[in-house]
C-alpha cells in the first residue's frame, strides 16, 4: 500500500514522438458497460454471462452490432435482441428498458480519465474519441458533450464499428496525425490488435483500473498526467472520510492549510483502508482501522505506528512517521499519518516490468531490506513488550487457528489437519529474537524511482517479535504460487533461469550471506505455517466481504476459493516436512551402525557442523580466551557473566551452532537439538575442549547439558516450559546438588539430605557442596538429590526434585576453589538447604527414581568430559611443539633433545589411545545403550583424565615457569583434568566397576 508506483513500461516502446491520443469511450472515459450488463442479467433473472455469450455467438450479425452501427434505434434493438436471447436460451426473454438502464449507469465520466485529458489538452496534444456507440430514439448518438475532444469518430454515425479497419483509418484521417504518432487506449484486446496493425501505439485499460493505463500513457509521453499515484482510486463507498474534519486536523496537528485537498484511496489491501493525501505541498498517507465490528487484536494501526517509528530510527527503510491518533471522534476509527514514499512498486513477483538483467538485483534489494529488519535488536530499540519474547510459533499457530475459526464459513479438512499438525510439531527457534514483519513480500516494498534499492517497507499490521525465519518463508511463498494468481501471484510456473529470477535456495543463501549466518534452514514447517496463516487471512477477508465490511467487497468475495488452494499448499509442505524428518531419522539410524574414528568420515551434515564448530573455536573463542579468563582475578567482576561470553553465545546461536550435545537417541523428533549422535558430537566436544571456554558459547557446557537431558527425558510439560526452555535458549544456568560434605558421595546411596512430603509440598534439608555453577548470577534452578524414604531398598530411597535458587531457606554458604581457581563466574558452591519448601509437582518422575535418573544422566556427560580433555591434550601438544621448535637451550632447539622427542611421541600415543577409546564408548552408547556400554564408559573416565594430566604436564614443563602462569591455559586445564578424576565418581569406583565386569567374562 501507500505507494507511488510508476512501473517501467518497457514493453510499450517509443518509436516516434507522440502528437495525439485517442480514447475509447466505454471502459476508458466512462464506466465499462460489462458490469452493467451483468447487473441487468440479475435484474431480469438471466443466468450469468448469458448476454455476453449470445453476443459472441452472433458476432457482427447480432442485434447489438447493428445497434452500434446505427441501423437500429433503441426500441427496435430491444425487440430484436430479445428475440436473439430467447432463441439462445430457449425461453422468452424480455429486455425492455435495457438501453435506458445501460445509459443511466455509464453516463458519468471517470474523474481520473478526465483529469488526464485536461492535462493532455494543456500540453497541446490532440485528443480524439473512437467509440462503438448507438443512437437514441431521436436519431442522435449516445455521446459525451464535451469540448475537450478535437476529433470524435462514432460507429453509429459512420456505419461501421471496431475492430473494422475503416473506422481506424477514419480516425487517422480526422486527427491528421501519422499512426506511429498516435496512442490508442481501449479495454478490448481485439480493438487494440486492429489499431496496432496500422502502426498505432496501444495501451490496454483493465476493467476498473484506468489509473494504471493513464500512468502507462504518462510513461510514453514523458509527462505526469494526474496528480496522484497510479495505485489509487476515488474513495470507495462506505470508506469516505469527512474532509472538513480532516482539514481541521491537518491544520491543528501538522500546521497544514490550503484550498485544494486531493484525497484518494489506495486500490489494494483488504485490511486497513489507506488513503493518499496531497495538501499544502505535502504528500502524506493516512492509514486507519476499517469501520464495523473487528476481530480482537486485528487491524492494530497503533502497533504499526510504533514499530515503523522505532525501526525508522534504527536505519530500516520505512517512511517518516508523522502522528498517531487514537481519538475515534475525528475520522471514525484510530489512524496514523506518515510521509508518502514516492517510488516504484512491483505487484507481480515475476517483475514483468523490469529488464531481466535487473531482476536479481531487485530481489537482493528486498532481501537486504528484510535482513535490515531482522538485524535490529528489538530490546535495545524501544520495542520491549511489542510482543512476547518466547513461544512465537506456538502462539501464532493458536492465534491463526482461532482467527480462522471465528471466520469459518465451512469445514475445510486441509485446514483442520494443518492446524493440528502445526500445533504438534513446532520447531525450536534457530535464530535470535527479532522483529517479524508478518507480511513481507515484494509488493510491500517501495523501490527508489530509478535505482534498484528499497526505500520503504510497508504494511506492518501483522508485525510482532518472534522467529525471523517466518518472514523468510513468507517471502519464499511466491515461488510456490502461479504467476496468474489473482492477488496472490507468484513465479512457480515461470522458467526462473530464463526470467533471471533467483531460486528459493539462492534467496536463502543471500539472506544468510547478508546476515552473516551459517546455519542451515529447513523452511518446510515455516512454509506450511505461512500458507495456513494466509489461508486464515483470506478466510477473514471473505467473511468480512460476505458481511459487507471488506475494504473492497467485490475483490473480497474472490478470496473464498483461495482458502482451499492455500491450505492445499500448506498440506504439501506439511507432508514434505514429515517425509524429510523420516529420511533424516533413517539416515541417522544407518549412521549409527558405522564406527568412525575421524571427522572426515562424518555424514555430510555432521561434518559441516563440525567444521563450523572448529572454525568458530579458532576464529571467535580462542582470540578472546585471555580476556574471558582474566575476569576471575577481578574481585568486583568475578561473579558476573562476561559480556563477551554473551556476545559469543549470540553469534553461535545465529550460526546454528547451538544445543549440539542433545543426542538423537533421546530426541528422535529433533525437537531440541540438531539430531547428532553421541559419536558425532564427540568430535565437536574435542574442538570445544581446545579452550576452557569452548563449550559455553554453544550452550554445551556442564552441568546444564546433563540437567537439560534430565528434563528432556524425565521432565513434565510444566518443568520443560519453566526450566528446560530457558536453559535451551541459554537464558539461565543450572546446578546439580548431589555431593555432600558429611558422607562419601561417590556412593550415591550414602546421600543423607532429606525430601519430606508435606501436603502439596516437599520440605528439603541437607548440605551440598561442589555444586558446580551455583555461584553463577544466571543460575536459577538446582536439581536436588535427597532421600524420600530412608527405609526403602538402597537404590530406591533417593529422589530428585527441582529447586528454584531463590527459594527461602536455600543459602549459598561459600564458593569453593580448585587448586586456588574459583572457576568463576559459575564456580563450585557449598549450599545449605534448611526447611526449603518446593511444590510437590517439582518432583522428577516420582519418589524413589533418583538413583535411576542419576545413572542415566552420567553417560553422555562422561563422553563430553573425556572428549574435552582430549581437546586439552591437542591444544597442549600444539603449544608444546611450537615452544620446542623455537626455544634454544644448551646450543640447540629443545625439539632436538631426546627427552622431548620421547615426551611428544608418548603424548601423541596416549592422546590417540584415549580418543579411540572414547569414540568407541560413544558409538556403543548410540548402538547398544549406556547400560550395556557401562564398561567402556567407565574405562574412558579413568584413562582420559590421566592422559590429560600427563600431556598437559609435559606442555607445562616445555614452557618452564611460563607454563604455570595465567598467560597460558595449562594451569586451568590441569586443574580440570585432576578434578575430573573425582567428578562423576573417583577413579577407584570406576576401576572397581571395570574389574567386576571383567571378572564376569
Amino acid at each position: 500500500m501507500l505507494r507511488a508506483a510508476r512501473t517501467n513500461f518497457w514493453t510499450l516502446g517509443l518509436r516516434a514522438a507522440t502528437k495525439g491520443v485517442v480514447f475509447d469511450l466505454g471502459g476508458v472515459v466512462i464506466p465499462s458497460p460489462t458490469p452493467v450488463i451483468k447487473d441487468f442479467e440479475k435484474k431480469i433473472k438471466l443466468k450469468k454471462n448469458t448476454i455476453v455469450k449470445c453476443l459472441i455467438k452472433n458476432g457482427d450479425n447480432s442485434a447489438f452490432s447493428a445497434f452500434e452501427r446505427g441501423e437500429l434505434l433503441p426500441k427496435e434493438f430491444e425487440v430484436a435482441f430479445g428475440k436473439e436471447l430467447s432463441e439462445f436460451t430457449g425461453k422468452k426473454v424480455d429486455v425492455s428498458g435495457f438501453v435506458e438502464f445501460l445509459e443511466s449507469k455509464i453516463s458519468e465520466p471517470i474523474p481520473d480519465a478526465m483529469e488526464a485529458i485536461q492535462t493532455l489538452k494543456k500540453l497541446d496534444y490532440k485528443i480524439g474519441i473512437l467509440t462503438n456507440n448507438w443512437k437514441n430514439e431521436n436519431g442522435e448518438s449516445f455521446m459525451m458533450k464535451d469540448e475537450l475532444f478535437d476529433v470524435v469518430v462514432e460507429s453509429a454515425k459512420l456505419g461501421t464499428r471496431k475492430p473494422n479497419k475503416d473506422i481506424y483509418e477514419k480516425i487517422i484521417e480526422e486527427m491528421r496525425i501519422a499512426p506511429e504518432e498516435l496512442v490508442f487506449l481501449d479495454d478490448i484486446g481485439k480493438n487494440l490488435k486492429a489499431a496496432k496493425k496500422l502502426g498505432i501505439q496501444t495501451i490496454k485499460v483493465e476493467t476498473g483500473k484506468p489509473q494504471k493505463a493513464i500512468h502507462a500513457l504518462a510513461e510514453i509521453i514523458g509527462k505526469e498526467l494526474v496528480d496522484w499515484p497510479s495505485t489509487t482510486t476515488p474513495l470507495r463507498p462506505g470508506l469516505e472520510l469527512d474532509e472538513q474534519k480532516l482539514r481541521k486536523f491537518l491544520k491543528e496537528k501538522l500546521n497544514l492549510e490550503a484550498d485544494e485537498l486531493i484525497l484518494r484511496q489506495f486500490d489494494h489491501g483488504q485490511s486497513n483502508p489507506t488513503y493518499y493525501i496531497k495538501y499544502a505541498g505535502e504528500e502524506l498517507v493516512l492509514r486507519k482501522k476499517p469501520p464495523g465490528k473487528l476481530l480482537k487484536g486485528a487491524h492494530a494501526v497503533e502497533r504499526e505506528f510504533q514499530v515503523m517509528n522505532a525501526l525508522g530510527k534504527a536505519g530500516v527503510p520505512v517512511p517518516k512517521m508523522r502522528c498517531l491518533v487514537e481519538d475515534e471522534s475525528i475520522l471514525g476509527t484510530a489512524f496514523y499519518i506518515m510521509d508518502f514514499a514516492r517510488g516504484r512498486l512491483f505487484k507481480d513477483a515475476g517483475l514483468s516490468g523490469v529488464p531481466k538483467e535487473e531482476r536479481k538485483d531487485c530481489y537482493k534489494a528486498v532481501i537486504e531490506a528484510l535482513a535490515a529488519v531482522h538485524n535490529v535488536d528489538p530490546i535495545q530499540n524501544g520495542l520491549q513488550g511489542y510482543g512476547k519474547e518466547k513461544g512465537y510459533l506456538s502462539r501464532q499457530v493458536k492465534t491463526w487457528t482461532k482467527q480462522y475459526r471465528s471466520a469459518e464459513t465451512e469445514k475445510i479438512e486441509s485446514m483442520e489437519n494443518l492446524a493440528e499438525w502445526l500445533g504438534e510439531n513446532v520447531p525450536r527457534q534457530q535464530l535470535p529474537l527479532s522483529v517479524v514483519h508478518g507480511d513481507f513480500r515484494m509488493d510491500n516494498c517501495i523501490f527508489h524511482p530509478t535505482e534498484n534499492r528499497v526505500v520503504g517497507v510497508l504494511d506492518w499490521e501483522l508485525s510482532t517479535l518472534g522467529d525471523p525465519l517466518a518472514d523468510l518463508a513468507y517471502m519464499c511463498m511466491q515461488h510456490h504460487l502461479p504467476s496468474t494468481g489473482n492477488g496472490l501471484s507468484g513465479v512457480a510456473d515461470l522458467d526462473l533461469e530464463e526470467e533471471m529470477i533467483p531460486t528459493v535456495d539462492e534467496i536463502v543463501d543471500f539472506y544468510k550471506e547478508v546476515r552473516g549466518l551459517k546455519v542451515d534452514f529447513d523452511l518446510d514447517y515455516y512454509l506450511a505455517f505461512c500458507f495456513f496463516r494466509l489461508a486464515a487471512i483470506c478466510q477473514g477477508v471473505y467473511k468480512r466481504a460476505l458481511q459487507g465490511n471488506a475494504s473492497n467487497k467485490e475483490l473480497g468475495l474472490t478470496f473464498g476459493p483461495f482458502v482451499h488452494l492455500l491450505s492445499g499448499m500448506g498440506t504439501h509442505f506439511m507432508e514434505r516436512s514429515t517425509e524429510n524428518k523420516k529420511k533424516i531419522q533413517q539416515e541417522l539410524r544407518r549412521s549409527n551402525e558405522r564406527f568412525i574414528t575421524s571427522p572426515d568420515e562424518l555424514r555430510p551434515f555432521a561434518k559441516r557442523v563440525y567444521n563450523d564448530v572448529r572454525e568458530f573455536v579458532y576464529e571467535e573463542i580462542l582470540p578472546k580466551e585471555h580476556e574471558l579468563g582474566s575476569q576471575e582475578f577481578d574481585d568486583k567482576l568475578r561473579w558476573t557473566q562476561p559480556a563477551i561470553m554473551e556476545e559469543l553465545k549470540a553469534k553461535a546461536k545465529t550460526a546454528g551452532l547451538w544445543n549440539l550435545f542433545i543426542p538423537f537417541n533421546i530426541d528422535e523428533e529433533m525437537k531440541y537439538g540438531k539430531g547428532l549422535t553421541n559419536l558425532e558430537y564427540a568430535f565437536m566436544a574435542e574442538e570445544m575442549g581446545r579452550t576452557l571456554f569452548g563449550s559455553e558459547p554453544f550452550n554445551c557446557s556442564p552441568p546444564d547439558t546433563g540437567n537439560m537431558e534430565v528434563l528432556i527425558k524425565y521432565g513434565e510439560d510444566e518443568h520443560k516450559e519453566k526450566w528446560l526452555e530457558p536453559l535451551l535458549n541459554g537464558e539461565i544456568r543450572s546446578c546439580f546438588g548431589m555431593t555432600e560434605p558429611a558422607v562419601a558421595s561417590s556412593d550415591a546411596t550414602n546421600i543423607e539430605s532429606s525430601i519430606v512430603k508435606d501436603g502439596d509440598e516437599y520440605i528439603l534439608n541437607g548440605r551440598k557442596w561442589w555444586t558446580t555453577m551455583a555461584m553463577h548470577p544466571h543460575c536459577k534452578v538446582c536439581i536436588f538429590m535427597g532421600k524420600t524414604d530412608f527405609n526403602a531398598k538402597r537404590h530406591v530411597q533417593q529422589s530428585m526434585i527441582l529447586v528454584p535458587m531463590d527459594s527461602p531457606g536455600l543459602t549459598i554458604v561459600r564458593p569453593l576453589t580448585t587448586y586456588g581457581h574459583y572457576d568463576a563466574p559459575g564456580g563450585h558452591a557449598e549450599l545449605d538447604f534448611n526447611n526449603v519448601r518446593v511444590p510437590a509437582s517439582n518432583l522428577l518422575v516420582g519418589e524413589g527414581a533418583g538413583f535411576m535418573i542419576a545413572q542415566g544422566r552420567l553417560g553422555p556427560g562422561r563422553i563430553h568430559h573425556c572428549m574435552r580433555l582430549i581437546g586439552h591434550c591437542e591444544r597442549s601438544i600444539d603449544l608444546m611443539k611450537e615452544r620446542l621448535r623455537n626455544r634454544i637451550a644448551f646450543g640447540k632447539p629443545l625439539a632436538e633433545q631426546g627427552v622431548w622427542k620421547e615426551r611428544v611421541g608418548m603424548s601423541r600415543v596416549q592422546t590417540d589411545q584415549a580418543r579411540l577409546m572414547t569414540l568407541l564408548a560413544a558409538h556403543k552408547m548410540d548402538t547398544i545403550g549406556a547400560k550395556v556400554a557401562a564398561k567402556e564408559i567407565a574405562m574412558i573416565k579413568v584413562i582420559a583424565p590421566q592422559v590429560a594430566q600427563t600431556v598437559i604436564d609435559h606442555a607445562i614443563q616445555a614452557h618452564g615457569a611460563a607454563g604455570m602462569n595465567h598467560d597460558l591455559p595449562f594451569s586451568g586445564m590441569m586443574t580440570w583434568a585432576r578434578a575430573l578424576r573425582l567428578a562423576d565418581g573417583p577413579d577407584e569406583v570406576h576401576l572397581q566397576a571395570i574389574s567386576k565386569l571383567e571378572m564376569k567374562k
